[in-house]
């Protein structure tokens, strides 16, 4: 059975439907203007690059089993580490965390372990005068505590303080 058509509005009545939405198009930003602090633009976060300077955050991740089959690193261990390799090239301040971690090693095999998270921030404009320095810092540890690696994490970033 043919569905019925319905009549097509007058002429008359397609333009007042028009005329209502373009009035409505328009009124709109004129409504959000007078609704004050509740507006859609006045709720959006002010962007990132309007704080701050450019700054490198730079994360390393320190396993702390031993491949070598030796005791795993303390947390007086590796305290004494930062002590001494880390704090004397970053002096400002660091931030170190406790983390999880699994990795596969040399040999193909998945390891777990308990791990360090050490996070750097410097100013962008030293970032050729800290590479070497987080470089040595990196091979320190892995001497120290016969490690195959410590993973390295660099990311452009604003930082206020």
């Amino acid at each position: 059975m043919p569905l019925p058509t319905l009549p097509r509005p007058g002429r008359r009545a397609r333009v007042a439907t028009a005329t209502a939405a373009l009035l409505f198009a328009a009124g709109a930003p004129t409504a959000y203007a007078t609704l004050g602090d509740d507006s859609p633009a006045a709720t959006a976060p002010a962007p990132a690059q309007a704080r701050g300077k450019a700054y490198v955050e730079t994360r390393l991740f320190f396993g702390t089993e031993r491949p070598d089959g030796g005791p795993d690193v303390t947390d007086r261990q590796f305290m004494a580490f930062v002590d001494k390799e880390v704090t004397p090239s970053f002096p400002s301040g660091l931030t170190v965390q406790d983390g999880r971690g699994q990795w596969r090693d040399a040999h193909g095999t998945i390891e777990r372990e308990r791990s360090y998270e050490l996070i750097l921030l410097y100013p962008a404009t030293e970032a050729r005068v800290r590479d070497p320095q987080i470089e040595r810092i990196r091979d320190a540890y892995e001497r120290a505590f016969a490690q195959e690696s410590v993973a390295r994490l660099d990311e452009p970033t604003r930082a206020d303080f």
